[in-house]
């Protein structure tokens, strides 16, 4: 705080006022922090997934692809994640999740200063090297 002239005290210009963040902006920072880890081949259940396909072929329909398989709960000053996630076959599932944990914690706290009090990981599926990706054929033209 700043003592003023008359004696009283002001807060800073930075500290005037309050900023929230929307569980959304929390989900698009552990998404795509998620995304960047090695053996997470995608996030979200198979339906989820398989939905989501077809919302990305629609127009404007890919804005939830980010956040697909993310969950957030944010609060004044601390969050909670639960992800869903698919990994590549032969990876180490402990390592990816604890990698996604550090990756998913260090990129939310540094970019919102919110603390990341849990990051709840479940593996869903496994992607086999000779799995094609659960995308059905487009029929919209």
């Amino acid at each position: 705080m700043t003592e003023t002239a008359s004696g009283g005290s002001r807060k800073a210009p930075g500290d005037r006022g309050r900023t929230t963040i929307a569980d959304g902006v929390v989900e698009k920072i552990a998404g795509l922090a998620a995304r960047e880890v090695v053996g997470v081949h995608a996030l979200g259940s198979g339906l989820s997934r398989t939905f989501g396909a077809v919302r990305d072929r629609v127009p404007g329909g890919d804005k939830a692809a980010v956040t697909r398989g993310v969950k957030a709960e944010v609060g004044e000053v601390q969050t909670a994640l639960d992800l869903d996630i698919v990994v590549d076959y032969g990876v180490s599932i402990r390592e990816v999740a604890r990698a996604v944990r550090e990756n998913v914690v260090s990129a939310v706290e540094r970019m919102t200063g919110l603390e990341v009090v849990e990051v709840n990981i479940a593996v869903g599926d496994v992607k086999l090297p000779d799995e094609p990706d659960e995308e059905p054929e487009s029929r919209l033209q």
